[in-house]
């Protein structure tokens, strides 16, 4: 199992657009094949925002990186501080 962490600071002027993109991007992603859970967090005053997925294997998370990348980017396009951190990690327990 892997896990997919992508974080990214929402400008000011962007806030109000995290449940948007949430609820845009969230059920895409768990359409796609090896997707256990997939979550959006963040959104508040701050901007700090992100997004986490629970996948059953790194050919999953790879193929859906590819599907749903260029989806995150057109949301994030001028609405974000800095570049998404985006990270994958084995996951050593549930």
């Amino acid at each position: 199992m892997f896990l997919r962490l992508v974080r990214f600071t929402l400008s000011e002027s962007a806030r109000s657009r995290a449940q948007a993109m949430a609820d845009d991007l969230i059920p895409a992603i768990k359409q796609l094949s090896g997707c256990q859970s997939a979550v959006f967090f963040g959104g508040g005053d701050d901007g700090e925002s992100g997004i986490a997925v629970l996948w059953d294997s790194q050919e999953h998370a790879d193929s859906a990186a590819a599907v749903i990348s260029p989806r995150l980017e057109q949301h994030l396009a001028g609405n974000v501080t800095a570049p998404p951190e985006r990270r994958l990690f084995p996951v050593l327990a549930c």
